[in-house]
């Protein structure tokens, strides 16, 4: 892993960890040394995000990433097509939700940002480890999109548009 997509990764993780993650562990996901995370955590500080360290870890105070909720229905055939585009973008998938009738807000934890992730999760889907989140409504469902600048998402949201993905507001 590059260590432009490797920091993406830590940014990620760090996002959607609920606790402080310890350079050891940062070190055995990513499968570098201790020495080249503190390297990337000050080159990522040095970019603007807000991370501290504590004794339990790192923690991540505030991102310069921006986000927006996408509200969209398609087929689980057009999944694929879905993610590859927002990544291929330069977004991240942060989570997928869905507005049960019954129970509420469902929310999953996504975190795809890479072409690799688009096939993992696909991969996950088609060899029947778990069904998509959006089956139990119908095919709609939300996703929460991260990226680097409004301008980027408001790209993903055009390409949404255009394949037919996005639910227009009424």
């Amino acid at each position: 892993m590059k260590a432009h997509d490797r920091r993406k990764a830590i940014v990620n993780l760090l996002l959607s960890s609920t606790e402080a993650v310890s350079g050891g562990k940062l070190s055995e996901v990513f499968g570098v040394s201790r020495q080249i995370i503190v390297q990337d955590i000050t080159v990522l500080k040095g970019s603007g995000y807000d991370i501290i360290s504590t004794h339990y870890g790192y923690i991540i105070q505030k991102s310069p990433l921006k986000e927006r909720v996408f509200k969209v229905y398609h087929t689980t055939e057009q999944t694929e097509d879905e993610l590859s585009l927002i990544v291929g973008l330069g977004g991240t998938v942060v989570d997928v939700f869905v507005w049960h009738k019954v129970y509420g807000k469902m929310v999953a934890p996504l975190n795809i940002f890479s072409a690799l992730h688009v096939k993992q999760f696909i991969e996950g889907v088609r060899t029947g480890k778990s069904t998509e989140l959006m089956n139990i409504t119908g095919g709609y469902h939300y996703h929460t999109v991260r990226a680097d600048s409004e301008d980027v998402l408001d790209d993903i949201e055009k390409s949404l548009e255009q394949r037919g993905y996005i639910v227009p507001e009424i």
